[in-house]
């Protein structure tokens, strides 16, 4: 009970008045805010049962629902960590979607980055309905499911998975856009900071940069692998620019933005500038590709919208249903950090 703004004690509003304002049955107020409507009322009627159960401030009893059904209502979204916000965009997404299906999100940084991540519960099989995992190995989560407790994975090489279904980012059309791009600027001698981090995500963007350039004669790509900070992309391009060889690159392809931030900073400590000396690109689209000068040329990824893509086919799997796998596409943000190469003179 409750008390209302006049001292009366209002009663929580249940099935039944949510029934007598859509002017439905209870039982289709059960379909409905059970999500098992589909097939069984009209789209029109599920959204007239919402909106009464919303403006009446309805809510269903979760605990008597999950003991029938034997359900926790929650998934666990494992993460190698929480320091980029990449991952904070997937969460948000992921848990707007749950939200809708009354389940709960727990997000999980794995203590051990992309290494195998050690269970949180004391049973995950018995505290969970599902887990996500986002930009780990594919064995990674191996502890957390144990045999049979439904896993999606999350920008993962589809054929290696070992999840129910994987979604994906369309990375190496992402790769493709910044290599043309470069490549129609004039570029022809590519410097790629890499990912020191050995996963398929990164593997298919260095994959598809090697394809792409070999498409055009006279090309050349060298790589150096960084860890993905700051401070090792600064080392790690000072290091390549040093003992660069014969030919000198002119764009810096970085497999994300915190890398290409730590290229920005090696090349002005040469005394040189971006774009006229080197272009840069970065990838992911973090606040950071703005907070530099000139702000970065990088790929946008729709953080949020995957993180709800991930989610929906996790509930499609708990569900019996088949979940939506195209990968959703990237964006190629183009800003003042690439330009066509500087003349050489003669």
């Amino acid at each position: 009970m409750t008390s209302g703004t006049d001292g009366a004690a209002t009663a929580r509003p249940t099935s039944r008045d949510v029934a007598r304002a859509a002017g439905v049955s209870q039982a289709a107020v059960s379909l409905v805010m059970g999500d098992k409507w589909r097939g069984r009322v009209s789209a029109a009627t599920a959204d007239r049962v919402r909106a009464a159960a919303r403006d009446l401030g309805y809510r269903p009893n979760l605990a008597a629902r999950n003991l029938r059904l034997g359900r926790t209502r929650t998934a666990l979204l494992v993460v190698p960590a929480l320091t980029n916000e990449f991952f904070a965009g997937v969460y948000t997404g992921a848990a707007r979607i749950a939200a809708r299906h009354d389940f709960g999100v727990v997000l999980y940084p794995s203590p051990d980055g992309v290494g195998p991540a050690r269970d949180p519960f004391p049973s995950a099989s018995a505290a969970l309905d599902g887990i996500l995992a986002s930009s780990m190995a594919a064995d990674a989560v191996a502890a957390l499911r144990g045999d049979d407790l439904p896993l999606v994975m999350l920008d993962s090489d589809p054929a290696g998975s070992l999840g129910a279904t994987t979604v994906n980012l369309d990375l190496a059309d992402g790769t493709r856009q910044i290599a043309g791009h470069l490549l129609d600027l004039g570029h022809r001698h590519f410097l790629h900071i890499a990912s020191a981090v050995r996963s398929w995500t990164f593997d298919v963007r260095a994959h598809e940069l090697a394809a792409r350039t070999a498409q055009v004669p006279g090309t050349t790509v060298r790589t150096v692998r960084s860890a993905l900070t700051v401070e090792d992309a600064l080392a790690a391009t000072q290091r390549a620019l040093h003992t660069s060889g014969p030919v000198r690159p002119t764009a810096i392809v970085c497999d994300d933005d915190k890398l290409a931030t730590g290229a920005y900073k090696a090349i002005r400590r040469l005394g040189l500038r971006v774009p006229e000396h080197f272009s840069v690109t970065g990838f992911d689209d973090l606040s950071l590709a703005t907070a530099v000068e000139p702000e970065l040329t990088t790929v946008r990824l729709p953080a949020e919208e995957f993180g709800e893509r991930g989610m929906a086919a996790l509930l499609a799997v708990l569900e019996g249903r088949e979940p939506e796998t195209a990968p959703l596409p990237v964006e190629l943000v183009v800003r003042g950090s690439t330009a066509p190469p500087p003349r050489t003179e003669s």
